[in-house]
């Protein structure tokens, strides 16, 4: 790297800091809605389409690998843990580049692109079986859909953060809105496509993903201006350095085509890429930030090491819980698929609840530490999974009302967690890591996913031998992560006092300091008005 780029480095990560920090840029001028910016409900709205593609393409994927590619319930759950980890991993190489050079508005963008093309690509089924051919385009389509992800997932969450000053009460609540926007979209995408799916030929199904990740790609292009200059890169970004990271995202995508048919190297790779990921964090943290920013990255580390038991059991929903939904449950005919949407509607109804009871709560100083919040989560969790496993035992079939318990459960629980634990990262990171901590969080994330395709993988791998035996072995494993569930959020509670302390909220500042050299690299056209 020439002199010029290390120095474009440096200021890259002084506007990182100003646009993450700054106070709220023409409040008045540019309106609130519901007492938010504007720009937060652009990004409900693109985040809303994105994961309505995004779920509505997952609650068909383990039967598109079982029903249509003829792979046995073992195969099939590697390869969707595989896949859904690499989703969650590359929010990691979209985050540095968007932090670095590429800004979160144009990283959105690009993955935007990458993701339609990937849904569109999902459309083309060929004729089932092992067929050589129809299967590399599937693996292709996965490929761009997890490089999509990459660039999108982390960089939409930082411009939520990037409108909020870090102390501002409204964050928690915002991204509780913005966790809506997702979940709106999931079950809309969970039920249409699904439906769609199952019903008419696996192409509607996808087919109707890939119109919907447009749709979000028109909605975040059309209402840019709402954003307020926020996620914009530094002037200094050339044409020529652009193309050249959109070329790298390319070449990603060849590298996930390889791996998403290699699902060993996927475990690997999150073993080597999550230690010099934690390495890193931690060592920066030591040696470059002063002691209340370092202690509250051990404090966001504990939390996202802790999310990982989290993913790891909530994410059977898509493989072996919608397996058991669709072979042991008296379903009265519906489409298994389809409900895959429950844990969404819950969301949808339960956030406002939730966003107002942390308001509410913290008004009073009564409101849960994000650590204590955690806990709760985990111990809901194990709760729902020890709900289903009383129910199975009142029959051959189990009555589909606890299916809607379980996915009850785990709603709360992760309402408790997941949005949460996305401010909590924004909030305890300093502003020029924002984006690296928001992909680890979402490394987590991966990690938690591929260790549920390997829960999924071992009852998959005992059902092949009968349905009834099957059952036991799904229902046995239930019982213990259940109880495992319950147990370590008990202990999350215990030690949620200390992780608190290493939070240091009361010390938590606003950082409206502007970088040296900020002015002339951050155009006066997309800079806040003063």
């Amino acid at each position: 790297m020439s002199p010029h780029g290390i120095a474009s480095e440096g200021r890259a990560e002084g506007i990182s800091a100003y646009m993450a920090t700054a106070e709220l840029p023409h409040g008045d001028s540019a309106g609130t809605f519901l007492g938010h910016p504007k720009g937060l409900f652009v990004l409900f709205f693109a985040e809303m389409w994105e994961r309505f593609s995004y779920y509505g393409m997952r609650a068909l994927l383990i039967f598109y690998l079982t029903k249509h590619w003829l792979f046995d319930d073992s195969q099939a759950g590697v390869i969707y843990g595989a896949y859904t980890a690499l989703v969650y991993i590359t929010p990691v190489l979209g985050g540095y580049l968007a932090d670095k050079y590429l800004g979160q508005r144009k990283a959105v963008t690009y993955g935007a692109v990458l993701l339609t093309f990937g849904h569109l690509l999902m459309g083309f089924e060929g004729n089932g079986g092992q067929d050589a051919a129809s299967l590399n385009i599937f693996w292709l389509a996965l490929a761009f859909i997890i490089v999509g992800s990459g660039f999108l997932k982390a960089n939409i969450s930082v411009i939520v953060g990037q409108l909020y000053p870090r102390t501002d009460v409204r964050r928690d609540g915002a991204y509780t809105i913005f966790y809506m926007g997702i979940n709106l979209g999931a079950a809309l995408g969970s039920l249409l496509c699904g439906y769609l799916g199952e019903t008419y030929g696996w192409s509607y199904g996808f087919g109707a993903a890939g119109v919907g990740m447009l749709l979000g790609l028109v909605v975040f292009v059309l209402f840019k201006p709402l954003l307020l200059g926020r996620g914009e890169p530094p002037a200094i970004l050339t044409k020529g350095r652009e193309w050249g990271l959109y070329v790298v995202g390319l070449a990603a995508v060849v590298a996930c085509w390889w791996m998403v048919q290699n699902q060993s190297v996927v475990g690997t790779l999150l073993g080597l890429a999550g230690a010099i990921l934690v390495a890193y964090v931690l060592f920066t943290a030591v040696v470059k930030l002063e002691p209340h920013d370092r202690d509250r990255i051990f404090a966001a580390m504990f939390l996202i090491l802790g999310s990982i038991l989290f993913w790891a059991l909530f994410e059977q929903a898509g493989s072996s819980l919608n397996l058991y939904t669709d072979r042991h449950v008296d379903r009265g005919g519906v489409p298994a698929s389809v409900f895959q949407s429950i844990n969404a509607i819950y969301i949808v109804l339960l956030a406002p609840l939730f966003a107002g009871l942390w308001t509410w709560l913290g008004r009073r100083g009564l409101e849960p530490s994000a650590p204590a919040k955690f806990g709760l989560a985990l111990m809901q969790l194990g709760a729902g999974f020890l709900v289903l496993v009383a129910g199975a035992a009142t029959g051959d079939m189990t009555p589909v009302l606890f299916i809607f318990l379980i996915y009850l459960l785990h709603t709360t629980g992760e309402l408790c967690l997941s949005p949460v634990g996305l401010s909590a990262m924004n909030r305890l990171a300093p502003a020029h890591m924002a984006s690296i901590i928001m992909g680890t969080w979402f490394f987590a994330s991966a990690t938690g996913n591929f260790v549920a395709g390997l829960i999924a993988a071992a009852t998959g791998s005992e059902a092949a031998s009968g349905e009834g035996a099957g059952k036991e072995v799904v229902l046995g494993v239930y019982s213990q992560i259940g109880w495992i569930a319950i147990a370590v959020g008990v202990g999350v509670l215990v030690v949620s006092p200390l992780i608190k302390k290493l939070m240091h909220l009361d010390t938590l500042a606003d950082d409206t300091s502007v970088a040296e050299g900020v002015d002339e690299a951050y155009p006066v056209a997309a800079r806040p008005a003063e």
